[in-house]
């Protein structure tokens, strides 16, 4: 299938970002890349820290609010339901954190899940002598098949579900907004692992009705790293504990979850700042733009190796996936092995994964990428392959 090749919306957008010029970006997805405007609002606030610092403590629980309301629109979030932590994966922690546990306890989550939040939730059931229950999905399960196959495992000792709702490794769109209906009739709390979700998608996290919904800011809404924001429901706001007590605490959500004294929130209040960088490029056009980029290389790639991908054309995902071929990579450290090759011989960075048996590759597309980025690691992926 021939896939047209999408305009060119943002010339010179790789001058915006600090990215190695001789190294191909395209793993967006895993770290992010914080554009240059960011950065300098991140040192400026450094700075204004370092010249005041009583005072600049002082203020940060109303700057974060401030932060909040600039960051939630982005995701159609309650700013007062709504708080800052580092990552994805501290959110989940403190989700956990906040249940009181008994011994046969079940969290079911998926065969897609992140490393991070299975290491969480091994830890948690460890603890607490939890059941760790995972359903096995195929890797390009239907929306039907990801609703029934989760409800299925559910149990009468199931008192936490945790799906992804873009995953990670695999570059899927799981329909979290259904399953938490269906959930919510059963009477079983839903946590969204959305780490790529904020800036990636349009998304309305009031409607989607889950009870936790966990989100990364530094990937694709420009935030400097180590920022993500969790918002919870209404039933939750009051239960959900922090990690540990601080300063925070006599304010209740989300003062409790997000300020402890004497720490650096000075990425977090610069958060603002690539909420307004992302509405300044326009979101609607940066989407489009990456999933048609992300398609169009996904096919290039596909047709260099000679293997057959589903056709996501109307995906919205900036992110895609390519199976590699035979016994190309047969474990992770062969994995490891090709992401390093890819690295040094090709000067390009993406992800490279063995999962389910299966060797994976997943691309991604941001402003600052270019077709000819994909074309070359097409030919050099066949070269490779060759060997």
């Amino acid at each position: 299938m021939t896939v047209s090749l999408p305009a060119t919306n943002f010339p010179g957008a790789r001058e915006w970002f600090s990215l190695d010029r001789g190294l191909a970006f395209l793993n967006h997805g895993s770290m992010g890349a914080v554009p240059l405007p960011v950065q300098r609002a991140h040192r400026r606030l450094l700075d204004e820290d370092e010249l005041d610092p009583r005072t600049f403590h002082h203020a940060a629980t109303d700057r974060l609010r401030l932060t909040r309301e600039a960051v939630c629109p982005l995701i159609k979030a309650p700013v007062e339901r709504t708080t800052f932590v580092p990552n994805t994966t501290t959110g989940v922690a403190v989700v956990f954190n906040s249940f009181d546990w008994r011994p046969g306890d079940e969290i079911l989550s998926t065969n897609h899940r992140y490393p991070s939040i299975a290491f969480n939730i091994a830890g948690t059931a460890r603890r607490h002598g939890l059941v760790d229950t995972v359903v096995t999905l195929p890797l390009t399960p239907t929306d039907e098949e990801v609703v029934e196959t989760v409800l299925a495992g559910v149990t009468e000792r199931t008192r936490l579900v945790v799906i992804d709702e873009i995953t990670s490794a695999t570059a899927r769109l799981f329909p979290v907004a259904a399953l938490a209906a269906r959930l919510r009739r059963h009477g079983v709390p839903l946590l969204v692992d959305a780490a790529h979700v904020p800036g990636h998608l349009p998304v309305d996290v009031e409607a989607h009705g889950a009870d936790f919904w966990v989100g990364n800011l530094h990937k694709w809404a420009f935030a400097p790293r180590g920022t993500a924001v969790m918002a919870v429901s209404a039933e939750w706001a009051d239960r959900v504990r922090p990690l540990q007590h601080s300063y925070g605490d006599a304010d209740g959500f989300p003062s409790n979850i997000e300020f402890h004294g004497t720490a650096s929130y000075c990425g977090w209040i610069a958060a603002a700042d690539g909420a307004r960088f992302l509405e300044e490029l326009g979101p609607d056009e940066v989407r489009t733009h990456n999933a048609g980029l992300a398609h169009w290389g996904q096919r290039q790639i596909a047709e260099a190796l000679g293997v057959t991908v589903e056709d996501p054309g109307e995906s919205p995902l900036a992110m895609r996936l390519l199976p590699l071929p035979g016994e190309v990579v047969s474990s992770q450290d062969e994995a490891d092995a090709l992401w390093r090759t890819l690295r040094t011989e090709l000067r390009t960075e993406v992800s490279v994964i063995h999962w389910e048996g299966q060797g994976l590759l997943r691309i991604a597309a941001q402003v600052y990428n270019r077709p000819a980025e994909y074309q070359r690691l097409a030919e050099g992926l066949r070269e490779l392959v060759r060997r």
